[in-house]
């Protein structure tokens, strides 16, 4: 079971109410944000404080999936989930690297002189 933090309090940074209006929001894989935000959202404080953001994270039915909500003006918005999306993605990308590197091994091992 995914557990987040709870919201505890407003940023100094996020303006209220106008920022909190109209949030931008966007889904990503739990073991992408798990890999992002650092073990139970560690890190979740220091992107804030480098998005001049509020994050918000909704575990949604499907536990494969986390909804990420962002507060703040409009530029800070999108530039931060420019920000994470740009993350996870290279993130996945770095996933399916290893991925080929692990087949490439396993198939030398298998094919490899000695074998034959």
């Amino acid at each position: 079971m995914v557990t987040l933090p709870e919201r505890k309090d407003i940023p100094p940074w996020v303006k209220v109410p106008e920022d909190l209006k109209d949030p931008e929001v966007f889904q990503a894989q739990t073991r992408l944000l798990e890999a992002m935000f650092g073990p139970h959202g560690s890190r979740i404080p220091y992107i804030e404080q480098v998005c001049k953001a509020m994050l918000k994270l909704k575990v949604l039915e499907s536990l494969a999936l986390i909804e990420v909500v962002v507060y703040s003006n409009y530029l800070y918005k999108l530039q931060t989930k420019w920000m994470l999306q740009s993350l996870a993605e290279w993130h996945c990308q770095r996933q399916e690297q290893g991925m080929l590197r692990l087949e490439e091994t396993m198939n030398a091992l298998e094919l490899g002189p000695w074998m034959q």
